[in-house]
Formats: structure tokens, sequence, C-alpha cells
């Protein structure tokens, strides 16, 4: 059911909104967890490892899905609040078109250049064949990444989180079925592994984008409708390419991250990779809701009503800080075990690695959720030259300072160091930024 994000109490509003939207990502990121756990309990740690070193190159190609998806999502918000439903759908059709376009570069850039960004990553000789292979699999089932993000996207816009959790409440416990199906009882590997991902994101997109077209068919509105938009798409590149930028940084310099880690050996490898989708998996839920907040903030502008954007602010920083205590606590006092799901049998220097790393970072997810309220709210804003500095600072700090620590006694435990120290300065910066912006965009607005 779409909803109005303009009206009711701010709090109320985005509780409501954003809570669904977390259990989303949540089920999103079991895709990938789904794929280590059993990559390491029933394949080895060198599956689990060869898992691991791919999905850093995956998220370059997640970078664009998730850039098109803001994109959508901020400028859908804007019309949606406006009530400009004839604009609204003819920015859907435009996202589509053009976002196709850019999966099927992708693609053929995938399948072309996957050896050789392998091979730039240090990947191992024991590793390179499976690795290789999942990377493959994946490729050929990004349009399927692709059109369910724009989805999401529509779906948040319009205000419903609650559809997108369903449909990725069933696929993702599909996908943990079929993954053991596939790897267990046909002993297909690593490729059963990508292959259950690929059925299952197959099918929540063909239904996501089913019932989008359905939804929009609903809205009726007297306005012209066009296939596609010329000024329509340079405002969704306006917010799409900052985020895909950020994205493929992110992924870049994980990937950099990757090639000095894979220095320390497929023990410390196997630890990143069961770490870093815990990790991954409480920041891309905070960056979910955080969207949320951005869409929040486009429909209040669109509305003009930009006074409920500060109260917006403050509701988000307590939304994301109560789900970090409980997050925090069960990384700190459970990480071991949550480690060894992902691993039978693992080695000692592969718990260690991956317990140093919870316990280096988990801490700071107080400090990185502040960072992405309050980039949601310049992102929804289209504050983009602010967001996308503050964001680069984080992202340059912790490549580099991986590289410089990693070097020093500290080892494999000065890589993990960089996370917090990254986080703390761009969340100084965001914040001043969104101060300025409180007080010198929408504040004027309000006479």
């Amino acid at each position: 059911m779409n909803k109005d994000l303009t009206v009711g109490k701010p709090s109320t509003v985005l509780w409501q909104f954003c809570l669904p939207l977390f259990g989303s990502i949540v089920f999103q990121q079991l895709y990938n967890i789904a794929d280590s756990f059993v990559a390491g309990r029933f394949i080895g740690e060198n599956a689990l490892a060869a898992v691991g070193n791919s999905y850093e190159i995956t998220l370059i190609f997640i970078a664009f899905a998730f850039g098109c998806n803001i994109g959508c999502s901020v400028v859908v918000s804007s019309l949606f609040g406006g009530r400009q439903y004839g604009e609204m759908k003819t920015a859907v059709s435009t996202a589509m078109i053009s976002s196709a376009v850019v999966c099927l570069t992708l693609m053929a850039g995938g399948l072309i250049f996957c050896d050789p960004l392998l091979a730039a990553i240090q990947t191992p000789a024991e590793l390179l064949a499976d690795s290789k292979l999942y990377l493959d699999i994946y490729i050929w089932g990004l349009p399927f990444v692709f059109f369910y993000n724009i989805s999401t996207g529509i779906f948040s816009a319009l205000g419903d989180s609650k559809t997108p959790f369903l449909f990725l409440a069933a696929s993702s416990l599909s996908n943990i079925a079929v993954d053991i199906l596939f790897v267990t009882a046909f002993k297909m590997g690593v490729a059963g592994v990508a292959w259950a991902t690929f059925l299952c994101q197959g099918v929540s997109c063909v239904l996501a984008v089913l019932v989008i077209a359905l939804r929009l068919k609903k809205i009726h509105t007297t306005q012209p409708v066009r296939p596609f938009s010329l000024p329509i798409l340079k405002r969704l590149a306006i917010i799409a390419i900052p985020s895909i930028a950020q994205q493929s940084f992110i992924s870049v310099g994980n990937i950099l991250i990757q090639g000095v880690i894979n220095g320390f050996g497929p023990a410390v490898m196997a630890g990143y990779s069961a770490s870093i989708k815990l990790n991954n998996l409480v920041i891309t839920s905070f960056t979910t809701l955080a969207n949320g907040i951005s869409n929040y903030t486009a429909q209040n502008l669109g509305a003009e009503k930009p006074q409920r954007i500060r109260e917006g602010f403050r509701a988000g920083l307590k939304l994301v800080w109560s789900l970090c205590v409980p997050l925090v606590a069960l990384y700190l006092l459970a990480g071991n075990l949550l480690l060894r799901a992902f691993m039978d049998h693992p080695s000692q220097g592969a718990l260690d690695s991956g317990i140093a790393f919870l316990w280096v970072v988990a801490p700071f997810y107080f400090v990185v959720s502040t960072k992405l309220v309050a980039d949601g709210i310049l992102r929804g804003a289209g504050l983009m030259r602010q967001f996308v500095i503050a964001t680069f600072t984080d992202l340059i700090l912790r490549v580099v300072l991986a590289f410089i620590l990693s070097a020093t006694a500290l080892g494999s435990t000065g890589i993990w160091c960089a996370w917090p120290i990254g986080w703390g300065v761009a969340t100084a910066l965001s914040v001043l930024f969104y101060r300025a912006s409180a007080a010198r965009e929408f504040a004027p607005k309000l006479s």
C-alpha cells in the first residue's frame, strides 16, 4: 500500500516506514550469508574463501544497481510527494530503460574482465577456479539484481516498505533451502551456491516488477506519461551517479583491501570473509534505513514541508542507535559462535582474525550510523556535493590506512583499525554538512 510520508508525527512515520526496510535488508543479506554459510559448512574453508573473494567483485555490480535504486527512489519520492503522478510514471519508465542499458554494459565488461580482476586482487591459485565460476554465474543474473533494485526503490518512493520485505523474506529463506539442496544433494559445489542465488533472485525480481506495474496502473493521472524523458534522466543521474561512485569506490577500496588481506594467507582470508559478512549485514541495514530517510526527505521537500526534516533527523538517530545496542552486544559477546556458523572445523587463525575484526569495528557502529542518517538527508535533499565529500573522505582514509597499518607490527589487525578511523572523520563531516544545510537550505523555506 502506498503511504504519504508528509503527514503524521515524523518519528512514528519513520519507524513504521523504516523498520520493514530493516527487515528487508536483513533478508537481502541472507543471500550472501547463506552462500558463505553453505560454502563453509558443506564444502570447505577454501570454498568459503573463494565465495568471499568473489563477493568483493560482485559489490561493484551491486554499486551500480544501488545507485540506480537511489536515483529512481529519490526522484519518484519527490514527484509522488508533489502529486505529479504523470511525471512520476515517466520517471519510472526512464529509470527502467536507463538501468537496462547500464546492466547490459556491466555484464559485457564483467564477462571480459573477470580474470584480470581476480588476478589483480592476488587470488590464490587454489581458489581461482571456484572464484571465477561463482562470478560468471552471478554476472548472468545481473538483470535480476538491477530490476529488483529498481522495483524496491519505487516501492520505497511510494511509501511502501512492507511489500519488498515480504518478497525478500520468502526469497531469502528459499535461497537457503536451495543452496543446501544443490550443494548436499546434487553435489554441485560452489556452482550450486551461485545457481541457487540466481534462481531465487530471478523469481523475486519477476514478481516485484509485476506488482509495481499493477500498482502504478492504479494511480490515475490526467498528465501525459512518456516512456522516456531526458530532463528526468538528468535528475536521476544527479542523484544516481554520486551514489554509484560512492558504492563503486567502496567496492574498489574493498578489492584493494582484499588484496592486502590475501597476502596474509587463506586463514585470514576465511576469517575476514565470515566477519565482513556480519559487518556488511549491519552497515547495509543502516544504509537502507538511511535510504528510507532519503525518501522521507524527498517526499517532504516535494510537498514543501521542510520543517519536518529536522524532526526526521532526530527520529532517525534514535532508530539506528536503538538497533546498534543489541547488534554491538551480539557481535562482542557471541562473535565466536557467529563465525563458527560459517566454517566447519575452522582453523584457529581464521577464528582469531574474524574475532579481532569484530572487536575492533563493532563498537563504532554508533558512529557510522550517525553518518548514514545525515547522509540520507543530504541525498534526499539533492545535496550531493556534501554527500560525496564526506563519503569519499571515509573511503580514501580506510584504503590508505589499511595499506599503512598492515605493514606495521599490528599486521592484519592494522587493516581492521582503518574502519573506525575513516568512519569517525567522515561522520564529523556529514553532521557538519547536515547542520549547515538545515540552517541554509531548509530554514529559509519556512518563512
